[in-house]
């Protein structure tokens, strides 16, 4: 059975509301903080008294959750949007300078996915779907690069968290720590072949 006309039509506009109501809590994020995001003052920035907004988000968890998913689908699209190296490892670094890239140019955003910043938030299953599919994807680069085991892989998003930690408190915005991916991934695939060489010749 397909939906009627007027059903889509339903659909499209909740969907159009519920994107909006998105873009005026990240501008209030970005304002305000993103542990100071108002309700009323998202209400009255989309047009909706208070009671209204909980038509389309529950409470203010679930607004946190509906960011946390929109947050995941940008970083997936800007992922898309990458040339993707031939070699491995430079698709690799390139994959880390992006990442640090990503988080430098909206700090609110990149403290909502990648730091426990607002207390008690959990993300629930369907939007960490969102997260798994970045992070297998992620996974599928650290494989090509020869990066199998899940300590190494621990290692590796360290690094990476520190970058983009070290990016966002001193120079968010900027690009200070993103020209410095390329070097720490090559400096971490140098202690890997190290460790790699030592292990067979000790067979």
């Amino acid at each position: 059975m397909t939906a009627s006309p007027q059903s889509d039509r339903r659909v499209q506009r909740r969907e159009a509301k519920v994107a909006a109501i998105l873009d005026e809590a990240w501008k209030l994020a970005h304002r305000d903080g993103l542990a100071a995001v108002s309700l009323r003052d998202l209400a009255d920035a989309v047009g909706l008294r208070q009671p209204s907004l909980y038509v389309y988000f529950e409470s203010k968890a679930d607004l946190y959750d509906a960011m946390f998913a929109d947050g995941y689908r940008q970083l997936l699209a800007y992922i898309g949007t990458r040339r993707r190296a031939d070699d491995p490892r430079q698709a690799l670094a390139n994959l880390v300078t992006d990442c640090v890239r990503f988080s430098s140019d909206d700090v609110v955003r990149h403290q909502l996915l990648f730091q426990r910043t607002i207390p008690g938030f959990e993300p629930s299953q369907a939007s960490m779907t969102l997260a798994v599919e970045f992070y297998n994807l992620a996974r599928e680069r650290c494989d090509a690069a020869g990066i199998r085991t899940q300590a190494d892989m621990d290692v590796l998003t360290a690094l990476i968290s520190g970058l983009a930690h070290q990016q966002v408190a001193n120079n968010p915005g900027g690009r200070r720590w993103v020209r410095y991916a390329d070097r720490v991934v090559e400096m971490f695939l140098a202690d890997l072949d190290r460790r790699t060489t030592l292990e067979r010749n000790s067979r």
